[in-house]
């Protein structure tokens, strides 16, 4: 019922008041999951969270990729896997002056080239530098957050990468790194 955005007329006040109706479902492994999405782009070098998106758990990840890509990043590097790739989104960035490093998917029937393969190789390297990140935010409870409404999510996922990149920076600077 909650997917269909109906909320069942028999409910009191207090269960209304304690379901989350604007969280969503999606389904990620064959398993459900109510609530919201962050979508980040982190820095390659230092992976550091450069700007961020929340979202309800059904809007498919590559909706915010344009959001979330910082133009005053000095890089204009953008690495991502395959479920991004979409040549019309592609040519409209690198118009924009981004230079794409997208991985190539397999089509049906279709297996790729050993060139095509190389390639995805050469990205995922890069690309796994941002998957750090999230390991490290489920070191700190994941992207969990209890809390009713959009607004709330927003607030609460903004603070956990807030205190993901002044973990990050103290790890930084203990290194004898100082981030430009």
């Amino acid at each position: 019922i909650l997917e269909q955005d109906a909320t069942p007329a028999d409910w009191t006040p207090a269960q209304r008041r304690q379901k989350d109706l604007e969280a969503s479902w999606t389904k990620k492994h064959g398993k459900s999951h109510h609530g919201y999405k962050l979508s980040i782009s982190a820095d390659r070098h230092y992976k550091l969270i450069r700007k961020s998106h929340v979202s309800t758990a059904k809007e498919h990840d590559t909706h915010p990729f344009e959001q979330v890509l910082d133009p005053a990043n000095t890089s204009r590097d953008v690495w991502a896997d395959k479920g991004y790739e979409d040549k019309a989104r592609e040519q409209r960035l690198q118009r924009k002056g981004w230079r794409m490093h997208i991985q190539h998917k397999a089509k049906r029937n279709k297996p790729q080239s050993e060139c095509q393969k190389r390639r995805n190789t050469r990205i995922a390297s890069p690309r796994a530098r941002v998957e750090h990140v999230f390991g490290a935010m489920s070191a700190m409870g994941g992207k969990l957050i209890r809390s009713i409404g959009l607004a709330r999510a927003v607030f609460g996922l903004s603070i956990k990468a807030a205190v993901y990149n002044l973990r990050r920076l103290c790890s930084l600077k203990e290194g004898g790194v100082v981030p430009i």
